[in-house]
């Protein structure tokens, strides 16, 4: 059964994956270091909570995912070896990483980073928008439908 997966310690957009999982009847896990509030007396929704340091988090997601399953995450590298596993990927903005984009997002990760350990570009991705809300709205119906097609 498809399952999606939360990278849930900087996840802006858990409520609206909890509307789109109860639309559709699908199980949610977030993966968090430390301990947060999730809505109460589901059966669909668990918190797993890691404490195996920096990357722990992404480590259980990796070794649960499997193909077709969705995994929710802004972080670059926590995709790319998701994708590797055969799962989804969905970005919080609503962008899916793919096997054919993911590569030039690790690229850019990169390159920003080194602008800014060298000064040259301050700050950080631009503020969180409903309009980024909407768009992860859309593309998480749609990747669900899209994988209930093929199966």
């Amino acid at each position: 059964m498809l399952h999606i997966y939360v990278d849930a310690d900087a996840c802006p957009v858990k409520n609206e994956v909890y509307k789109v999982a109860q639309r559709y009847g699908l199980p949610v896990t977030l993966v968090a270091n430390s301990y947060m509030k999730i809505p109460g007396a589901t059966t669909w929704l668990k918190l797993v909570v890691v404490d195996q340091g920096l990357d722990g988090a992404d480590d259980w997601i990796v070794e649960q995912a499997g193909k077709d399953d969705i995994v929710v995450t802004g972080d670059i590298p926590l995709a790319a070896r998701c994708l590797d596993k055969g799962a989804r990927v969905l970005g919080h903005a609503g962008r899916p990483f793919t096997p054919e984009n993911v590569g030039d997002s690790l690229a850019t990760r990169q390159l920003m980073k080194q602008l800014r350990e060298q000064g040259i570009m301050m700050g950080g991705p631009p503020p969180f928008s409903p309009k980024d809300r909407a768009l992860f709205l859309q593309q998480l119906d749609q990747m669900i439908q899209a994988i209930r097609r093929v199966r």
